[in-house]
């Protein structure tokens, strides 16, 4: 769930590209987005990249009962990221499929398209397995924040370069000290119990 795309409230997200229900027509509407350098360069500061190269996304949006919306796609990005076990950047790509669904705030009136669509289907409410849909904020969906917050999501938060390895530092020569961690040192045989 979207939670105000990682931003103070009053502020703009650092990538924002907003998108109105009534202009999806009702045979929906593709969006592309395609972020900027200076866009690049504040998500990279944000999640303590050294760089994105690139950040793209392709997505379609439909009306979703009547005045919310559904919004499909995938984002693509490549990045580079700190190898947690040599401290080396390195390039890798990201590949992550995006799916959102959006309504009016159960307390906000109902809006009326200037497209005349049909009026909204009764359905069930959401399975309990499904995540409840983020909130439309005066009719309008920041499909922007949303491909911020999926990157930052699809980000592995302990990135490894490709065929880094840990390597354990050889044990300290023994000074004479005994040290509280050398039982946990020692192995020992199965229990005797």
């Amino acid at each position: 769930m979207i939670d105000e795309h990682n931003v103070a409230p009053g502020e703009k997200p650092l990538l924002s590209r907003p998108l109105s229900v009534n202009e999806v027509p009702p045979e929906g509407l593709d969006v592309e987005i395609v972020a900027s350098e200076s866009e690049r360069a504040a998500l990279a500061e944000m999640n303590a990249l050294p760089a994105i190269h690139s950040l793209e996304a392709t997505l379609r949006a439909r009306r979703w009962r009547g005045d919310g919306l559904e919004v499909t796609g995938d984002l693509r990005a490549r990045v580079r990221q700190t190898c947690v076990v040599t401290l080396e950047e390195f390039d890798s790509e990201i590949m992550e499929p995006l799916e959102l669904r959006f309504a009016p705030p159960k307390d906000a009136p109902r809006l009326r398209s200037r497209r005349h669509a049909p009026e909204p289907e009764v359905v069930e409410p959401n399975a309990p397995d499904e995540d409840p849909p983020d909130p439309l904020i005066g009719g309008v969906a920041d499909l922007g924040a949303v491909v911020s917050e999926f990157l930052t999501l699809a980000l592995d938060p302990y990135p490894r370069k490709p065929g880094a390895e840990f390597v354990e530092p050889a044990p300290e020569p023994d000074d004479g000290v005994v040290s509280p961690f050398s039982k946990l040192r020692q192995t020992s045989g199965p229990s005797k119990e």
